[in-house]
């Protein structure tokens, strides 16, 4: 969530998720996003039997007007005209570029759609007021046949970007899918999906001369490093020395086929990782705080498919250069604990509030909250007392939610927009909005 992954079909998210959702996010059209599903979509789109929640029925919702005390001027970046799912989307330091992660339509009706998902960027297009009014054509950036989920980019390199990726097909037999015979969605986490670095051309090209003169050259993916596993929903730090990322142990996985994800830290200078939240189950999704002295992410440690948020504020020590270097948690706050699935947790920029994507409103309606960082409730074990706000308002999944460094745009993967034949909703797109308010201002509201 950072996702990025297979749609679901909407019978049981909640599973599906539960095995998986690889906090990339989504994990990806792999088999997983940095949340999971990177799309979000119906079949990124938790839902779950297992919990017991049954599905709300509405009637059509404005959306448009109900959300529009914090959101408002909604554009739909990606369409089903170019894309059979898109999501797990995230902007460059500047918001002037977005990274994702889709399948294209193919060009053929004689071909059929990829496996996988391929990750892309596209540069953001502003009206002369300054409003997104789309994205010029996404570029696909990674390795034809790969498998790629969880994208980012460079905090002060603004060609280079970061991502999941097998760099060639994977080999193993092993798909995403309902198992045979059963209700039970199966992530895949292929072992060499391996966390990725490279410059994109394209990007360097847009730049002026000195900044193009600090751009590598290496315009073909290179691994960051490498170790044995899965690795993928990786995200740098505000320096870009600290790299998050999570590693999927094959030995640890369960013999009911539930994966086993540990979040780790990648120090880039020394080459040194750096176990930071290893409990049993999925821990995924982890992203530095504004501040880089907390970092959130999202577990299913109890087993029970009802992932639940978490934040843990760092242990520090100063390094010979003065660079205040993490060696762990110093402690863990669980932020959620209920009865839904909640998911692809994403820091405003202010820190005071997480956004996040949850089956509060049913499994069959994924909608995005927010929920109050209160760190005063959180050490004295208060965490049912901290506010909650709805923020999306529309039928079908919305998920993986993120914001522009500068808090001013948000953007999300949704299936709001229009069906397509043969669909019973919308496909999972990227949609970006203005944000304009405090979800826990004078306003709010349960």
């Amino acid at each position: 969530m950072h996702s990025r992954n297979g749609v679901l079909t909407s019978l049981c998210l909640v599973t599906a998720l539960g095995s998986a959702l690889a906090g990339c996010a989504d994990q990806k059209a792999t088999g997983g996003s940095k949340d999971s599903s990177a799309d979000g979509s119906q079949a990124a789109s938790p839902t779950s039997a297992s919990s017991g929640a049954q599905p709300r029925t509405e009637s059509p919702l404005d959306w448009k007007s109900r959300e529009s005390a914090l959101m408002t001027r909604h554009v739909q970046v990606t369409s089903r005209t170019k894309f059979i799912k898109a999501g797990e989307q995230y902007f460059n330091p500047d918001a002037t570029w977005i990274i994702f992660q889709g399948i294209a339509v193919p060009k053929s009706d004689l071909d059929k759609p990829s496996s996988f998902y391929a990750m892309y960027v596209a540069k953001l297009l502003r009206d002369a007021q300054g409003h997104i009014t789309g994205t010029e054509e996404p570029i696909c950036v990674s390795p034809p046949m790969s498998a790629n989920t969880c994208g980012w980019f460079h905090p002060t390199d603004p060609a280079r970007i970061m991502y999941g990726s097998t760099i060639g097909e994977p080999a193993q037999d092993e798909k995403a899918g309902f198992q045979v015979g059963t209700n039970r969605y199966r992530w895949a986490f292929p072992s060499e999906m391996d966390v990725v670095t490279q410059t994109v051309r394209p990007i360097v090209l847009s730049l002026n001369r000195e900044h193009q003169a600090h751009c590598g050259t290496d315009y073909l993916a290179n691994p960051l490093f490498h170790r044995e596993g899965y690795d993928a929903e990786c995200s740098w730090d505000k320096t870009g020395r600290f790299v998050l990322y999570v590693n999927v142990d094959a030995a640890k996985t369960t013999p009911d086929g539930r994966a086993d994800a540990d979040i780790y830290l990648y120090d880039t200078r020394t080459t040194k990782h750096l176990p930071l939240v290893v409990a049993p189950g999925y821990d995924g999704g982890p992203f530095f705080s504004p501040d880089g002295k907390s970092i959130c992410y999202r577990s299913d440690r109890k087993g029970n498919d009802l992932l639940q948020l978490y934040i843990a504020d760092l242990r520090f020590e100063t390094g010979d250069d003065g660079t205040a270097i993490p060696t762990g948690i110093a402690r863990e706050y669980q932020v959620t604990s209920n009865e839904s699935v909640n998911w692809a947790p994403y820091w405003h920029p202010s820190g005071a509030f997480l956004v996040y994507g949850t089956s509060r409103m049913g499994h069959s309606n994924y909608e995005v909250f927010a929920v109050e960082i209160d760190r005063s409730k959180l050490a004295e074990g208060k965490a049912d007392q901290l506010r909650h706000r709805r923020i999306t308002f529309a039928e079908g999944a919305d998920v993986l939610p993120t914001f522009s460094n500068d808090g001013q745009l948000v953007m999300w993967t949704s299936q709001r927009g229009p069906k397509s034949p043969n669909e019973d909703r919308g496909s999972s797109q990227i949609w970006i909005a203005e944000w304009n308010g405090q979800p826990f201002g004078k306003d709010w509201q349960e």
